[in-house]
Order: C-alpha cells, then structure tokens, then sequence
C-alpha cells in the first residue's frame, strides 16, 4: 500500500467520523433518532447529511405551520 492511499484512507476516515459525530448531536438536539443518524453518517459522505438537512427542514416547516394554526 502505498503513502497516498494510506492519506485517502486517513482523510476519509476523518470526514466520515466528523460527519457521524455532527449528525448525533444535531439529531439529538432536534428530538431525531440520533443512533441511526450516527450510523447512517458513518457509512457513507456526504448523502446521508444531505439527506439529514433536506428531513430536517421538512420537519421544521411541518411544525411551524402546526404551530401557526394553533394561534388561532
């Protein structure tokens, strides 16, 4: 194996755990099911951020439009 994909692999492994380590505490922050979050973002970058962002805001536009019929 040589010097360069020692560094790929190094690189990768830094992202992936980086991004893992971000989708826990968000989805545990926003009351997600931060396990699988967790895990989704250790297989794979970036589509399971993506993914996390584009459910997060759908979720967020959900509830804000809950709460604005409750005011009245």
């Amino acid at each position: 194996m040589s010097n360069m994909e020692i560094y790929t692999l190094i690189v990768c492994g830094v992202v992936l755990l980086a991004q893992s380590i971000f989708l826990f505490t968000d989805a545990r922050k926003n009351s997600f099911n931060h396990w699988l979050w967790g895990i989704l973002g250790l297989i794979q970058a970036p589509v399971p951020l993506i993914f996390y962002l584009i459910v997060k805001k759908i979720r967020k536009k959900e509830e804000d439009e809950l709460y604005d019929y409750r005011d009245y």
